[in-house]
């Protein structure tokens, strides 16, 4: 019986796109780097910010320091205006209130910078007693490493047997197999199924009312 859910945040609770891609775009051009469309981002983002950084410089420029450089700017123009484009999928406010509602504990892993990841889930899901909710932090290793959902099942008082991970990428897909937890995948964010199947994801959703039924079901 699974007693913990827990959730990437960017592509499954939030679609965030917009403003990550207008935040990178100002960075990139404030040193005269070339700018992409937003639809490029949902390949450059999964793996944190610094990799974000990384895969949107041209490859000639990808040094510590330019990437340094370009993601201080990055963090002044998201920091103000993160939330702008940013919504929930339809359905997901539902989803966790019912989720709250049927006793299940609910947790946020992302590789989102966590002050970051902390500010978007206060403001999109104020009513929602999360367990915890953690981010990309200093000295922790970023998903697929483990760590962070065994760091979740603890504060939960939880086994990874009792535990659910749901994502919307591969990524979010190896995590859970390192960590030896279930894993849902939803169709409805960043990358497509294909790359959720060769990470060896083998259950998906369409729609966020789906969840509850697989979380009663396990």
């Amino acid at each position: 019986m699974k007693k913990l859910v827990i959730f990437d945040l960017d592509g499954t609770l939030l679609d965030t796109i917009g403003d990550l891609a207008a935040a990178t775009n100002y960075a990139l051009n404030e040193f005269n780097f070339p700018v992409h469309p937003e639809a490029a981002y949902r390949f450059f983002v999964g793996n944190g910010i610094n990799k974000l950084i990384e895969r949107a410089l041209p490859e000639a420029n990808r040094s510590t320091d330019e990437i340094a450089m370009v993601k201080h700017e990055f963090m002044k123009y998201y920091q103000e205006h993160g939330e702008e484009e940013t919504r929930p999928y339809p359905g997901i406010n539902e989803l966790l209130a019912e989720l709250t509602h049927k006793g299940y504990q609910l947790a946020v892993a992302s590789n989102k910078f966590h002050s970051g990841t902390v500010e978007l889930v206060n403001y999109f899901f104020p009513e929602i007693p999360f367990v915890s909710v953690l981010g990309q932090r200093e000295g922790v290793p970023v998903k697929p490493s483990p760590r962070i959902v065994e760091e979740l099942c603890t504060a939960a008082g939880v086994s990874t047997a009792e535990t659910l991970y749901i994502g919307d990428s591969g990524v979010d897909a190896a995590t859970a197999i390192n960590a030896g937890v279930d894993f849902v995948g939803v169709l409805w964010g960043f990358r497509p199924q294909s790359e959720l199947e060769a990470a060896g994801a083998t259950v998906f959703v369409e729609k966020a009312d789906e969840i509850v039924t697989l979380v009663s079901a396990r």
